[in-house]
């Protein structure tokens, strides 16, 4: 009979876990490199997870899944315009940003993906799956400000969005090699200017 699932035990390993797994690599950690960080024994590591790939699996969704709610959750606040939702969202996390003393972004969906998306096709599928949900959210949200004129009749939202969160991705690669606001700070002037009529 299988071990009822503690879901303290399980949102640490994986809270911790990523943390290990982002630091070390997924090829340069283990199984009891996850466990020990956690504090729990290696053999309860598996009444949760089928494997170390499972883990990540789990752990992607684990990160990602409540930040595509706010993002959604901010791309959806009716007390805003459309086009103010997406640039006080993006403003805001230059604010967030900017109250770090140095500058610096931890990307787990990055990292994983580039050491094992061509290695495990499943983590690649799931890496695609956030980002596209990210896509589609902001898509959403555009589609909204052409409605209410606040882009031109004819802008095509979802090349828009998808143009958008690929300079996002950039902006967070520039962000973590070389810890300057610069490139965010570039993105909102840029974002200010495509999201016009």
């Amino acid at each position: 009979m299988a071990r009822p699932v503690n879901l303290e035990v399980r949102s640490r390993l994986l809270s911790i876990g990523r943390q290990v797994v982002h630091n070390r690599g997924f090829n340069g950690c283990g199984v009891q490199d996850i466990t020990a960080a956690a504090e729990i024994p290696k053999g309860s590591f598996y009444n949760y997870f089928a494997s170390k790939e499972d883990f990540a699996m789990q752990a992607l969704d684990f990160v990602y899944r409540p930040r595509l709610m706010r993002y959604a959750e901010a791309l959806g606040n009716a007390a805003l315009t459309p086009r103010a939702r997406i640039l006080a969202y993006y403003r805001e996390l230059l604010a967030h940003f900017s109250r770090q003393e140095q500058p610096e972004y931890h990307c787990f969906i990055g990292s994983l993906s580039f050491e094992m998306s061509d290695v495990l096709p499943a983590i690649g599928a799931e890496v695609e799956r956030i980002q596209q949900a990210s896509v589609d959210i902001l898509r959403d949200c555009l589609e909204q400000a052409r409605a209410a004129g606040e882009l031109g009749a004819d802008e095509d939202c979802d090349n828009l969005a998808t143009f958008i969160a690929n300079a996002w991705q950039g902006v967070l690669a520039r962000l973590k090699v070389g810890r300057s606001l610069q490139p965010l700070e570039a993105f909102i002037q840029r974002l200010e200017l495509l999201l016009q009529p």
